[in-house]
């Protein structure tokens, strides 16, 4: 199991406190310092089975910069949108935990966390909000 975290993130420091007090396995990924690709965003968001807007920060200032909010919400856009957050990884929704069956969740809240947890079935997806 992976996190993505903003250690700055009172959402992902929740997070990482509840998958310790469940004795989780994890590895945390510094997802500003260490960016996903295009393609790895891409992989990700078909696990979440979301869209990129789905998971994109719209009140960044970096998002005002680019007018992301603006930008269409449709097939032909979505590259756009995952080349924008794989430039700019501050766009991307966190935290978000990859976990080792497949599924992936956007973990804002302990109902989440805990769906990704070994033995438990399949709860919240996407909770970005």
């Amino acid at each position: 199991m992976e996190i993505w975290i903003n250690p700055a993130c009172s959402k992902c420091r929740s997070a990482l406190s509840l998958l310790d007090a469940e004795g989780a396995g994890y590895t945390i990924r510094h997802y500003l310092e260490d960016p996903p690709s295009a393609e790895e965003l891409t992989e990700i968001l078909r696990r979440l089975g979301l869209e990129p807007w789905d998971v994109a920060r719209l009140g960044e200032p970096v998002a005002a910069e680019l007018g992301i909010g603006s930008w269409p919400r449709d097939e032909g856009a979505r590259g756009r949108w995952v080349e924008a957050m794989a430039a700019h990884p501050i766009l991307i929704q966190r935290p978000i935990i990859t976990a080792d069956d497949g599924s992936a969740v956007v973990a804002r809240s302990p109902e989440a966390v805990r769906s990704v947890l070994p033995g438990t079935h399949p709860g919240v997806r996407g909770e970005a909000h």
